[in-house]
């Protein structure tokens, strides 16, 4: 494995753009608001240790999670790995980079939101540990009308 995982920085915004632009799931969950390069130095000035990015020895961004908490609960907000090097590993050590993360930041569970008919990322989260809630709904509310309430 000679990828890196390395802390994300603000500069790594047009690679991790660009990523998320080339896999489609990853794109369908992209709103213009909070993934904008605004939204994310937003989102990483309050998460500054528990995102991070794999680089391969070349330097090319071959996977990025974004993931922080409310101090009590964390969350993966984004996670999408190259589909050239999927089921490689690097997914699987980003989860460990930001879970170890979230951690020493005394948080003691974590959740994510995967589309329904995302069956590979479903699988993935699967395996690495994180099980389907069925006694809850999920509910949300845009404040702003330019990010879609995803009905």
């Amino acid at each position: 494995m000679s990828e890196k995982i390395l802390p994300l920085s603000i500069e790594d915004y047009d690679s991790i753009f660009e990523l998320w632009n080339s896999v489609g799931m990853s794109r369908r969950a992209l709103n213009s608001v909070d993934d904008s390069r605004e939204g994310i130095e937003r989102y990483l000035k309050r998460n500054p240790t528990t995102c991070f990015k794999a680089v391969s020895e070349t330097g090319k961004l071959m996977g990025v999670i974004l993931s922080g908490h409310d101090g009590r609960r964390g969350i993966v907000h984004h996670m999408c790995v190259n589909p050239e090097v999927q089921r490689g590993g690097i997914g699987t050590r980003l989860v460990k980079a930001a879970e170890e993360a979230l951690y020493g930041e005394g948080i003691q569970k974590i959740f994510i939101l995967v589309f329904k008919d995302n069956e590979k990322g479903n699988a993935f989260w699967e395996k690495q540990g994180y099980t389907m809630r069925t006694n809850l709904n999920y509910r949300n509310k845009s404040l702003n009308s330019e990010i879609p309430t995803g009905k």
